[in-house]
């Protein structure tokens, strides 16, 4: 298949593209390498070294003797390249990660929520747009969306996979009807992928546009078999304050002997995946398509749910570090239950990995490796859900 990735150099793109090359796919990335820009904005770096993307694409040629091509423009910004390269490249899939993906860095300033706003949505109203005028009826959009879009809320019941069957009343009685999952966003960033699903409702129905819209929990793990082949193929390892994902922080801070962050009570719970469930689940989104005129496919992509404090707990075990409960910057609940429904997946084979897989210790091994490259000021998460924010654009663009 020939498969387009946008935002190819991302935490999640870069290991999707080499996966799915490695599996044999003609594989072409899109990038404009704004989050590598980001990291000069907020003047942190990735915890492992990672390459510029034409080394790691020389060095995905090395080791395997296959070509991913790039192709470097602003999806949001930039409709007509993107619509020529749809035309000229004629792609069977599409995977959609070019979205700002960081609900601190959506909350910073009005400057941040307004970037995210327009970036996201822009982004994927573009794609779906393009995708019409270049006639490809038969293209598969796979979208990589957020758990978020439900909220936390769940009244003890199953979330399901993006639909909810609802009773109506109607003066001829009770009608039964299926409606999108009720959106709850917690940020700017989970607001834009609530837009994003009534986006590909508009264009599944409108224009029969073929649609897979993958609800992801939070990542964990940095490494996937294609990224551990060469140094040059490293993936990001994220350990700020709005990029840093949580268990992945915990692991790092343990490295540092710095004590662990939970925010508030730590007693959310979340909906976990490893990054290389991940890619495999992109893989399995590519390959099952939904029909031409169908709904959109919404799968949800996790595999296990835990709480905060919980998973502080199991990092302390294993590492012997010490907790430290702070101040909680999100405007959330103290405490929360999550149950979801997750067996679409589940039947198309992905055979999950759990935090009871070794995996952690993997994570560990690699913060410990590259600790020196740690930058501690950046540790702690300064982005507030609250009114008393600094307005004003990034000094650095």
């Amino acid at each position: 298949m020939r498969v387009l990735i946008l935002g190819g150099d991302g935490f999640c793109g870069w290991p999707t593209a080499l996966h799915l090359s490695d599996r044999g796919h003609d594989v072409a990335i899109v990038d404009n390498l704004s989050r590598r820009n980001i990291d000069n904005e907020l003047e942190v770096s990735s915890l492992t070294p990672i390459e510029p993307l034409g080394k790691r694409l020389q060095a995905w040629k090395d080791v395997s003797g296959k070509t991913i091509g790039f192709h470097r423009f602003d999806v949001a910004q930039h409709y007509h390249r993107l619509l020529s390269l749809l035309q000229e490249f004629k792609p069977d899939a599409v995977v959609h990660f070019a979205e700002q993906r960081a609900a601190p860095y959506s909350m910073k300033s009005s400057w941040h929520k307004r970037y995210t706003v327009n970036n996201n949505l822009n982004a994927t109203n573009n794609l779906l747009a393009a995708v019409v005028e270049a006639e490809l009826e038969d293209t598969h959009i796979v979208h990589l969306g957020t758990m978020g879009v439900y909220g936390y809320g769940t009244a003890g019941m199953k979330i399901p996979e993006g639909y909810l069957r609802v009773k109506l009343e109607t003066p001829d009685g009770l009608v039964d009807q299926e409606i999108l999952y009720p959106p709850n966003p917690g940020s700017i960033y989970h607001m834009t992928k609530t837009q994003d699903q009534l986006l590909f409702a508009y264009y599944a129905k409108n224009d029969k546009l073929r649609i897979t819209d993958l609800h992801q929990g939070i990542v964990w793990g940095t490494q996937t078999a294609q990224t551990k082949l060469d140094d040059r193929l490293i993936n990001r390892f994220d350990y700020d304050g709005d990029y840093g994902t949580v268990l992945n922080r915990f692991l790092m801070q343990a490295a540092l002997e710095y004590p662990l962050t939970v925010h508030g009570t730590g007693g959310q719970t979340r909906a976990f995946i490893n990054i290389q469930d991940t890619v495999r689940c992109i893989e399995l989104a590519v390959k099952n398509p939904p029909q031409r005129g169908e709904r959109v496919q919404i799968l949800n992509q996790m595999t296990e749910t835990h709480r905060v404090s919980d998973l502080a707990k199991l990092v302390s075990v294993l590492t012997g570090a010490e907790i430290d409960y702070v101040s909680n910057p999100r405007n959330e609940d103290k405490e929360n239950e999550l149950y979801v429904e997750n067996r679409q997946l589940l039947n198309l084979g992905l055979d999950p990995i759990t935090l009871a897989d070794g995996l952690l210790q993997e994570v560990t091994e690699i913060a410990r490796k590259y600790k020196d490259r740690c930058d501690l000021d950046k540790i702690p998460a300064r982005s507030t859900w609250t009114h008393n924010q600094k307005p004003g654009e990034p000094t650095v663009k």
